[in-house]
Formats: C-alpha cells, structure tokens, sequence
C-alpha cells in the first residue's frame, strides 16, 4: 500500500480545535454525510449526481481564490482568522474528502495545519497520504471519526507550505475498507493556494 519510510505523525489537537470552533465550519458542513462513494460501500457502483457545495456559516466570509474558498470569521477581536476550504472530487466531480488549511502564525516550526475528513468506512489502518506533484508530503493518521466522516490532521512545515504554494497539483491517498488492496487516489488543485494563504489571517495559538 504505503511505502514503509513514510512517517506517521502526531498532531495537536489544540490548534485546530481552535480553527474549528473559530469558523463554525466543521459541524456546519457536514459534506462527507451525503458522500455516497465511500461512504455507503458503493466505491465500484454507478453514483448519483454530486450533491450542491455546503452553504457557508451565516458568521463567515467566502471568497473564492482560485479552487480554494478563503473562510474567516466575522467573530470575535481582530485579525479575524481564516482557513482555506476545498472539496476534493473524483473523476466524475463527486465530493470524496473536504479540507481546511489553518495558517498559524510566524516564527514556529509548526506554519500551518491542514484538517482532512474522508468518508465513513474508509479503511482507517493505513491513514491518508498527502503528495504535491508526485512528492509525497507526510502520511498521517486518522483521530476519530463522527457522524460526517473520518478525520486526519497534518502540521505543516514552513518548507511543506512551499511545497503546496509552489505545486500545481496535490493527491490525497485513503483506502477503502471494503477495496484495502486498491487505493483511492483523490487529486485536488493547488491553484490559487498562494494567494489564498497568503491573505488568510493567523490562527492564534
């Protein structure tokens, strides 16, 4: 499945429980739910039409920048913090996994966070692969899962965030519990990530 180099790495939960309770987003979009893809067990059968993207918390802002949709807060003192969004789809433009990129702020080892939530019944053991233009990033693990899917949660190095700024194209790799012999490779754009990131406000720690 993984290469057996690839590093599993642990993530605090603290600053992106921080995010999340920030933007309201998590509970508020519960997209992986409606994934009938994974989610259901139907990974080989036909699927139905995409459902519509999940409306944005009243106490949000949206602005699309490039694929990535920029979120902040309208809450709470300024700066207003921010998470980029973006639903990952397959081949026939069906959601399969949603991420969030938190920036943190400067001087750290830690840049950034990125929260993944793949879909029910995806096989939990071998966690979720991240590469950038065929470079693998980190594999990570699952934490816990809920009733809208599954999720994995990646600190991010400065050097990480080059990587995703300056890439064209990045996969996501899960498997699904039912297929575990066949991965499920998941690509998302990075289109818009440098500008996006670098408007986003911090995430205090």
């Amino acid at each position: 499945m993984f290469d057996s180099d690839l590093i599993y790495t642990e993530i605090p939960m603290s600053k992106i429980v921080k995010v999340l309770a920030a933007v309201s987003m998590l509970a508020a979009t519960p997209l992986m739910a409606q994934v009938g893809s994974l989610s259901d067990g139907s990974l080989m059968e036909s699927k139905p039409s995409a459902p519509p993207r999940p409306p944005v918390p009243e106490n949000v802002t949206s602005e699309i920048i490039g694929d990535w949709d920029l979120r902040c807060t309208t809450e709470g003192p300024d700066p207003k913090p921010c998470v980029l969004y973006q639903t990952l789809v397959d081949a026939e433009n069906f959601p399969i996994i949603e991420v969030e990129v938190a920036k943190l702020p400067d001087g750290g080892t830690v840049a950034a966070q990125a929260t993944f939530i793949a879909p029910l019944q995806t096989l939990l053991g071998t966690g979720l692969g991240i590469a950038v233009d065929g470079v693998l990033l980190q594999r990570i693990p699952f934490i816990f899962c809920h009733g809208g899917g599954c999720v994995a949660r990646m600190n991010l190095s400065p050097i990480e965030v080059k990587a995703l700024k300056d890439g064209t194209e990045g996969v996501a790799v899960i498997f699904h519990a039912l297929a575990p012999e066949k991965p499920v490779n998941v690509r998302f754009s990075l289109n818009g990530m440098t500008k996006a990131y670098d408007k986003a406000n911090p995430v205090s720690q």
